[in-house]
């Protein structure tokens, strides 16, 4: 999962504004960014494993003639359909759980391990000097439609999910029941769920 500084530039900002060109058009397609076949990766375990070890999600839509953008930890669950939905919740004044967003195409893109890998580490600049500067990374992009979720037993449903799976690994885990109940009701009242039905995949 590797590319060369320019690539990887013109890479994001091509996908980020063609995908949304197809947005304003109505068409569906399959994710644009063009990735070369050794560094696309296909293995839904291992994206999975990404979006587990690497929930926060820049999710991106276009609303009002402009694009926004959003960072919201997500959880990756299985329904009825082929590439399953992120689940995740946003604060009631958040832009994007207004009518316009609500059932619009978004862009979700998670960020995993990454790092500089300098051309003195190949063994061929001793030799005829005829190497560049790269970029690794690990990445997936969600195509989806965002849906807005305003129930209150799902949203709860949703954070003990999203409770459990954070604390898991620690000594004293916390869950929502510690809290008392009329705290919790109190808080979910600024809260909405948000569901992205996912259409395609691209992993890299």
């Amino acid at each position: 999962m590797s590319v060369r500084f320019r690539d990887c530039f013109v890479n994001c900002i091509g996908t980020v504004l063609q995908f949304f060109g197809k947005v304003q058009s109505n068409h569906r397609e399959e994710p644009l960014c063009t990735t070369p076949p050794p560094f696309n990766e296909s293995d839904t375990t291992i994206l999975r494993n990404l979006v587990r070890d690497h929930p926060l999600a820049t999710i991106i839509n276009h609303d009002a003639g402009s694009l926004n953008a959003n960072h919201i930890p997500l959880i990756w669950c299985d329904d009825s359909s082929e590439h399953g939905v992120l689940r995740g919740h946003i604060a009631r004044a958040n832009p994007l759980c207004n009518e316009h967003a609500n059932g619009s195409d978004v862009l979700a893109i998670f960020q995993g391990a990454s790092g500089y890998i300098s051309p003195s580490w190949y063994a061929t600049k001793a030799e005829t000097h005829k190497v560049v500067p790269t970029y690794n990374y690990t990445a997936l992009h969600a195509h989806g439609r965002l849906m807005i979720k305003d129930d209150t037993d799902w949203l709860l449903a949703l954070l003990n999910d999203l409770t459990d799976k954070h604390e898991l690994l620690l000594k004293t885990p916390w869950s929502v029941s510690d809290a008392p109940t009329e705290y919790i009701q109190q808080m979910m009242k600024v809260i909405i769920g948000i569901e992205i039905s996912i259409h395609s995949l691209q992993g890299k």
